[in-house]
């Protein structure tokens, strides 16, 4: 084992119960019990920085490892790795995550980022530390190296960037068991269970890489290019089984881009947990569960699936051809799933994605009002469907025509990680407040009092404290505004979704205790 120890942290994402840090527990996986290396979980330390400064200063220490996720996890990211960089001038930076993946010159030129890893790091990331480890070399010989390993970004000794190719998705049944034992012996990996709406114990699980698809308004798009690759069922249920044996979970949620990808999967997983009084929540894309038959969705829910984030995105055909949706997905197809989500008695929480650029203002903002009446039309339908919306932020999706036209309209992402940290770049991240020229702040106001409205008229299912008399209040004020269109300055609603701290599943995550 080498001497020379690695810092592998995963930023503070939230302010809730925190889920188990699955993103560093891949990277811990890929080189345990051959590198020695500590987890530090931002979510979980006081002073996170403290712990770190305090393994640093023994002098054990060479490498320095972050996760770094868009949104909140910035705001330790980016001032902790410049204090270390600051501080221990001889410490490695090691970057990983969709930021990192999509911002890489932001983060090289930087000067506090040495390498990247772009993707999956599960061949990426030891072999870079084998060559960083091994017998010294030349210049030219060591970047030679370094060029060969796929998934990796650098810098070379002229000062050029390099991006090696992109690594084949692996077989994720093939790939090391994460490492749970280890991190509950930095954190007690109970505390990550958390009560949720689906149950007292709830697991989070990852349970494949990537998706089939290219949206051009999706960042995991430049990273996985269209691939997917997923666990069996058989792998997915041995983790299951043995989370429900030693820490009795009753509910799972899978982060997965895309769990339905792969039907087969989903109904062989359906029958092995059938028994097993498991609810789950997944994410999946309304045209591919549509090719589910109806016995099929009824299995699905007795086996336990609860809900199933769907991103409608919106119901105007012609914007969802803009956004290269696609699949067969149409605004019909919305409307028929989600009568077909009701009869299976499974949650269809739909996400929409409003503000997208058009060639004039007067054009966006009709299309702002025609997916607020489709909601509405898909509330008709089937009232118990959860509504997530989202401001259209930006991807940096290069090549794509919806890429050009954001710049034509004269948007540009920040050329400085400090900027990105800044408040209105950290609400562009979590789709709150996309500093997009062509939305003017009367459209936003529209779609936020529509949000606040709709929420009051129908609170979501996920904040299990909103329930009985709030609930009833709630939708006795709202339901006027919600009837009539009137959605100015609804304050009403506002002061008693803050006074009972109404939790909003799309920036905050599930309630959780």
């Amino acid at each position: 084992m080498s001497k020379s120890k690695l810092i592998i942290f995963n930023p503070k994402s939230s302010n809730g119960k925190h889920r188990i840090p699955n993103s560093i527990l891949q990277v811990g996986a890929s080189i345990h019990h051959k590198y020695d290396y500590v987890l530090v979980d931002g979510n979980m330390e006081k002073d996170p920085y403290q712990k770190i400064f305090d393994y640093l200063k023994t002098g054990e220490f060479k490498y320095f490892c972050s996760s770094v996720m868009p949104g909140p996890q910035l705001r330790q990211a980016i001032p902790f790795t410049k204090k270390v960089k600051e501080t221990f001038s001889n410490i490695t930076i090691i970057w990983g995550g969709y930021f990192a993946s999509n911002q890489p010159n932001v983060c090289m030129n930087s000067n506090l980022v040495d390498y990247i890893v772009n993707g999956p790091g599960d061949v990426t990331f030891p072999s870079l530390l084998d060559i960083l480890e091994g017998e010294k070399l030349d210049t030219i010989a060591f970047e030679e190296k370094l060029s060969k390993i796929d998934n990796l970004i650098f810098r070379n000794s002229e000062g050029t960037i390099i991006k090696t190719k992109k690594e084949k998705l692996l077989d994720q049944d093939a790939l090391p068991n994460l490492p749970y034992t280890y991190l509950d012996f930095f954190y007690p990996l109970q505390n990550y269970l958390a009560k949720t709406f689906m149950g007292k114990t709830t697991l989070s699980y990852h349970s494949s890489m990537g998706c089939p698809f290219t949206c051009s308004f999706c960042g995991i798009v430049p990273i996985f290019s269209g691939r997917w690759k997923g666990k069996s069922a058989e792998g997915i249920y041995k983790d299951v089984k043995y989370f429900k044996e030693k820490y009795a979970i009753d509910a799972i949620e899978f982060h997965d881009n895309n769990f339905f990808t792969s039907k087969k999967r989903v109904l062989e997983f359906s029958n092995l947990i059938l028994n097993d009084n498991i609810k789950y929540w997944g994410e999946g894309r309304i045209d591919t569960l549509n090719k589910y038959t109806d016995e099929e969705l009824s299995l699905m829910k007795k086996a336990g699936c609860e809900m199933i984030f769907l991103g409608a995105e919106t119901g105007n055909d012609e914007v969802l051809k803009q956004m290269n949706k696609g699949g067969t997905q149409s605004g019909k197809m919305i409307k028929d799933f989600a009568a077909r989500m009701k009869k299976a008695g499974i949650i269809a929480e739909m996400s929409f994605v409003l503000g997208m650029p058009a060639d004039t203002e007067e054009q966006v903002y009709k299309q702002i009002l025609w997916d607020i009446n489709f909601i509405k039309e898909i509330k008709k339908i089937n009232p118990d469907t959860e509504i997530i919306i989202y401001l259209y932020s930006p991807t940096p999706t290069k090549g794509s025509k919806l890429y050009q036209q954001i710049l034509d309209a004269g948007f540009s992402f920040p050329e400085t990680l400090e900027e990105w940290i800044s408040p209105s770049w950290e609400n562009f991240d979590l789709r709150k407040n996309p500093l997009t020229p062509w939305l003017k702040p009367y459209m936003i106001d529209t779609i936020k009092n529509f949000e606040t409205v709709l929420n009051g008229k129908y609170p979501t299912v996920s904040d299990f404290r909103i329930k009985g008399f709030k609930k009833q209040i709630l939708g006795l004020v709202s339901n006027w505004r919600y009837k009539t269109g009137f959605y100015k300055y609804p304050y009403e609603i506002k002061v008693l979704q803050k006074i009972w701290k109404y939790r909003q599943p799309e920036i905050e995550g599930f309630y959780s205790e």
